[in-house]
């Protein structure tokens, strides 16, 4: 799939006016110095892996969070970036295009365009393209600012 046809058929992330990316605009001191700005894809850092594209619009903190990430995903047919996971972050992730399936605390949810997955502080979830064409989804994870990170639970010390 080509980058245009992604731009054209995802999530507009730029309009959110959540991102900063060094160059872009200059670099805050401090994140209540942020300003509002737009990020073109072409910007995005990049990570590619086996049938998947991760672009990487921020990582960072911002006013109202110590650190977040928003990124967009695509992945191929039968695909998915890493198996189920926890971690203390709270998460929402959109498909925009495609379907799939979910995971959310070891069960299987279908996953189809315009469907949102809320993972709560340490809720196993996931993400896997079932269908035959790309699954694209967008990612916003964060700890807030002011709130202590929920501590994992003991029944996941181990997994």
């Amino acid at each position: 799939m080509k980058s245009t046809q992604i731009r054209k058929r995802g999530l507009c992330i730029g309009a959110l006016g959540l991102f900063m990316w060094v160059g872009l605009i200059p670099l805050c001191t401090q994140a209540q110095d942020m300003s509002s700005f737009v990020l073109p894809q072409q910007k995005a850092a990049t990570e590619q892996g086996d049938g998947w594209i991760f672009y990487q619009y921020y990582n960072d903190a911002t006013v109202g969070t110590t650190q977040s990430l928003v990124g967009m995903a695509v992945l191929n047919a039968g695909k998915e970036i890493h198996p189920p996971h926890r971690h203390s972050d709270e998460e929402f992730l959109l498909v925009t295009q495609g379907e799939g399936e979910w995971s959310v605390k070891g069960e299987v949810f279908k996953a189809e365009a315009g469907d949102l997955l809320y993972a709560a502080p340490w809720d196993s979830h996931g993400v896997k393209n079932t269908g035959s064409e790309a699954l694209v989804f967008v990612v916003f994870k964060w700890q807030s600012a002011g709130v202590t990170a929920v501590k994992k639970p003991k029944e996941t010390l181990d997994k």
